[in-house]
């Protein structure tokens, strides 16, 4: 039950931020999303949190304006966000993961001109998603499964960002000391 009232809170919060037109908000919510999806492990928090992703890339990226009716489009959304809600007041989460899936096909199919993009969006915020639920210790092939990716999209996405962490730079504490230390060495030899 107290799952059920996190993703009604969610729900609440992400009409909101769509509303506002807050991406940072917005994927704030989808990583508590990923986070509860890693422990559940279920298709409907999975794809929450890939369509709450979506939307904040699209506001963030300013591809909202590249959506002629974005008004309608928003309304749309909240209204089977709201959907959602009562499905999951009501407990009825066959109803709720049904309406999930009209948002997702929804957003994608919304304005025609760039169905192709948006369809792109979601193929990389499932990705990326699953990144963060494989960083949360479910296996590479389970997370691939349940997000309907390949485990070689996963694994490449996973190792590209891998690469990205280990490149932090040194502290300027560690190149005082290493500097030391040579110094202290330089001066034994003589």
């Amino acid at each position: 039950m107290e799952e059920v009232e996190h993703v009604i809170r969610v729900l609440n919060e992400t009409q909101r931020s769509l509303i506002a037109g807050n991406p940072l908000k917005l994927r704030e919510l989808s990583n508590q999303t990923i986070h509860s999806a890693s422990l559940m492990q279920d298709a409907g928090s999975i794809t929450l949190a890939v369509i709450i992703y979506t939307l904040a890339k699209l506001i963030e990226r300013g591809d909202n304006k590249k959506i002629k009716q974005w008004n309608k489009f928003v309304k749309r959304m909240n209204s089977l966000i709201s959907l959602c809600i009562i499905s999951l007041k009501e407990k009825d989460f066959a109803a709720y993961e049904s309406y999930l899936e009209k948002i997702r096909r929804s957003s994608a199919a919304f304005s025609p001109n760039i169905r192709p993009y948006i369809q792109e969006v979601l193929r990389k915020a499932a990705i990326n998603k699953a990144s963060r639920i494989y960083e949360h210790g479910i296996s590479m092939g389970q997370t691939a499964k349940l997000l309907g990716i390949s485990q070689w999209e996963l694994a490449e996405y996973s190792g590209q960002k891998s690469k990205l962490h280990t490149t932090e730079p040194i502290p300027e504490e560690v190149k005082k000391r290493a500097k030391m230390a040579l110094n202290f060495f330089s001066e034994e030899e003589k």
